[in-house]
């Protein structure tokens, strides 16, 4: 037994090396540019690190998949600031807006006046929810080292909400990919449900 767990040891350190960096570039990317799932790739990756040899691996996971969001989350409302300060505002800007429906924005502006900076833990944690807030808090000239207060706890607690989905479907099923398959299908329909309940209440109103 203990010569199988040497020969794992090279194997997983490949993959380590590997995934570790590729999972914080997209994460980091997804929060950047909100096209990428990455709350399916961060469950995906749980499922894998439960599985894994290494009990340290799930903590990998999420240091990595938190620090990327928090980085991603930053140099998006940078750029997006430095959209607001300009009198021709910038593409970052107009994409973020383009993002935010009128009623989710006033919504967030609302809550963001009733609750502060808080609102940025729950906006990560409800699908759709981080990019109206985001906007509010650059609209209404929140200071970067402020959002950034709010958003190290939201990022935290995104991370943990969808590798804890990761672990989940890694303990119901014993082969890694079927995990995978349930993590993701959990993942996507999540973030999916809202824009679908969007698209049949527009189409049948009332």
């Amino acid at each position: 037994m203990i010569q199988e767990v040497m020969r794992q040891l090279p194997t997983a350190s490949a993959q380590q090396a590997i995934g570790y960096p590729s999972l914080f570039a997209l994460v980091a990317l997804g929060s950047l540019i909100p096209v990428v799932p990455t709350g399916a790739l961060v469950s995906s990756a749980a499922v894998v690190a439960f599985h894994g040899p290494s009990p340290l691996a799930l903590l990998w996971v999420f240091a990595v998949a938190s620090a990327a969001a928090f980085l991603g989350d930053v140099c998006l409302y940078w750029l997006g600031e430095r959209g607001v300060d300009s009198e021709h505002g910038s593409r970052w800007l107009k994409a973020i807006t383009d993002r935010a429906a009128p009623d989710k924005l006033e919504q967030a502006r609302k809550k963001l006046d009733e609750h502060g900076v808080a609102v940025l833990v729950l906006s990560r944690l409800i699908p759709a929810g981080r990019i109206p807030v985001m906007l509010a808090c650059l609209l209404g000239r929140m200071p970067l080292a402020r959002f950034v207060r709010g958003d190290v706890p939201a990022c935290l607690a995104w991370a943990a909400t969808y590798q804890l989905i990761g672990i989940l479907g890694g303990s119901l099923f014993p082969e890694p990919w079927q995990g995978v398959v349930a993590a993701v299908g959990i993942a996507l329909l999540i973030s999916g449900v809202p824009a679908l309940w969007r698209r049949v209440r527009d189409r049948f109103p009332g």
